[in-house]
């Protein structure tokens, strides 16, 4: 690997969440969010939430297994629910690496094919953000005016963004896509990789298609359901532990959650930094002192990445215990 993809997929993404996380607590009284953990902060709601994040990630596992049962591959639930764990704490170090940490796993210990379970998880992630996007249009719906104020205080307009291109703009980037896939394709077929590449591009497309062969389509529903009502709840109870977050709502928690998911699609260690800084400002715009925002924030972001990077060195301890399936 070149220095320069080690600086672009490690350091860079360090670099961002280390960088707003400095602008945003520089100069805070850190002895005071010692005291607020320590003497305010009721641990009990927090502890509450733990069960919350660990069934998200085991009802990832149970659903993972499902969609590779249509592409004739049947991994072992705890070597996928292992698997996931493991792979929101790789992602920890590199962000979007657990993609392929997960991958990797059930290749080693239950000889899944690498390609098909890539393609698997691209199908998950299409239908999370199709969800996302459901339960963000009905939230923007019932919270307008809220999502109005967070655009204008942190100066993003999407009207004016789409207004930057005309439909002549539009096609003419339509055209030079088009035409760099072109290029790639015909460069690809010169490489001696080429067979090898479209191998793996086929496993991965067997893998995209595999969620209408899926045998119990209610059951599946129910597990993403679940993946995201749980990562709701290990939010929400949160906001039980401070009296400044106790009376907020569920409306405010929806926001914040939903804000807060979209924020980690940039790529810093589980969303640290942008997180913080979108639902920090949500919070303000509920009411909450910016001083208290801030308390709230890195206090549940700091324990809840904790709880990950547990559940992860859970898994490789278990799955160093794992018999590697042999091949029948």
């Amino acid at each position: 690997m070149k220095l320069s993809n080690v600086i672009l997929k490690v350091l860079m993404p360090l670099v961002l969440g280390a960088g707003i996380l400095y602008w945003m607590y520089r100069g805070e009284d850190w002895q005071t969010i010692m005291h607020v953990m320590t003497d305010e902060m009721d641990w009990t709601w927090m502890l509450l939430s733990f069960p919350f994040g660990i069934l998200a990630q085991m009802f990832r596992g149970w659903r993972w297994r499902q969609t590779l049962e249509p592409v004739d591959e049947h991994p072992r639930v705890s070597t996928s629910i292992h698997a996931i764990f493991l792979s929101y704490a790789a992602s920890l170090i590199i962000p979007r690496v657990g993609e392929f940490t997960r991958c990797g796993v059930l290749k080693r210990y239950d000889n899944v094919s690498f390609p098909k379970a890539l393609g698997t998880v691209v199908t998950e992630r299409a239908i999370d953000s199709l969800l996302v996007m459901g339960i963000t249009a009905i939230v923007l719906l019932l919270e307008m005016s809220t999502f109005g104020m967070f655009f204008r205080k942190t100066g993003t307009n999407l009207h004016s963004i789409l207004l930057g291109f005309s439909w002549a703009g539009y096609l003419v980037v339509a055209i030079c896509a088009v035409a760099i896939l072109i290029l790639l394709h015909f460069l690809l077929r010169k490489l001696s990789i080429y067979n090898k590449v479209r191998a793996t591009l086929t496993g991965i497309w067997q893998g995209v298609i595999s969620l209408k062969d899926v045998r119990n389509i209610p059951l599946f529903t129910c597990f993403t359901l679940g993946i995201w009502l749980s990562y709701f709840l290990h939010y929400y109870l949160t906001f039980f532990c401070f009296d400044f977050t106790a009376d907020l709502g569920l409306g405010c928690a929806l926001v914040t959650f939903i804000v807060g998911s979209i924020a980690v699609i940039v790529p810093t260690p589980n969303g640290a930094g942008p997180w913080h800084f979108a639902v920090k400002t949500m919070l303000i715009l509920y009411g909450v002192q910016d001083e208290k925002a801030l308390y709230f924030v890195l206090i549940v972001h700091t324990v809840q990445t904790l709880l990950v990077v547990l559940l992860g060195v859970y898994a490789w301890m278990a799955l160093n215990f794992t018999r590697v399936k042999t091949i029948s």
